[in-house]
């Protein structure tokens, strides 16, 4: 449908939470994931949440098939998300690398949970279970604090591990 201009680290509006979806199957919301769609292809994201695009609504959409801010990453089949919640499976975590398309330009190393079970609706409301692992569970942990109002900034490990993706890549700690 239209491809959206992406909210920045700073805008204050990214650090708000939002708001469960009440009705689903609605020209709005289907006109709502077009739009993350279309924009999370535009600019290479592995993922988008709607608040990345200014609207507070507890809405993500994930998966990608080659991608080159993340060359090495397994496929991850489309998905989106609606009203999502996640529960940890197990005590392991997993150290990586994340990049935000709202944080341009800047990648850091990030813990997060190894397994996770979703639970969320599709757009057309219809539920959604999964167990997922790995760089899956770490792309729907990331799209999801955005729901909170959470970036990857928020949950670096150290500040000595963020920086800038080239800076970062000439130093041979990232693909």
């Amino acid at each position: 449908m239209a491809i959206r201009p992406v909210l920045r680290l700073g805008d204050p509006r990214l650090r708000l939470a939002s708001a469960p979806v009440q009705r689903f199957d609605t020209p709005e919301l289907h006109a709502l994931v077009a739009d993350l769609r279309d924009t999370m292809a535009e600019r290479a994201g592995a993922g988008l949440a709607a608040p990345q695009i200014g609207v507070h609504l507890r809405v993500v959409i994930y998966g990608i098939t080659a991608n080159p801010r993340y060359p090495e990453a397994p496929p991850i089949p489309e998905t989106v998300l609606v009203n999502p919640r996640l529960t940890r499976l197990g005590e392991e975590e997993q150290l990586g690398w994340e990049g935000c398309l709202s944080v341009p330009g800047l990648r850091g190393e990030v813990r997060r949970w190894q397994r996770l079970r979703l639970e969320a609706f599709g757009p057309g409301g219809e539920p959604i279970a999964a167990e997922v692992e790995g760089f899956h569970a770490r792309v729907v942990q990331h799209e999801c604090d955005h729901l909170d109002g959470l970036l990857f900034p928020d949950r670096l490990v150290c500040t000595e591990r963020f920086g800038f993706s080239e800076e970062l890549r000439a130093a041979g700690l990232i693909p």
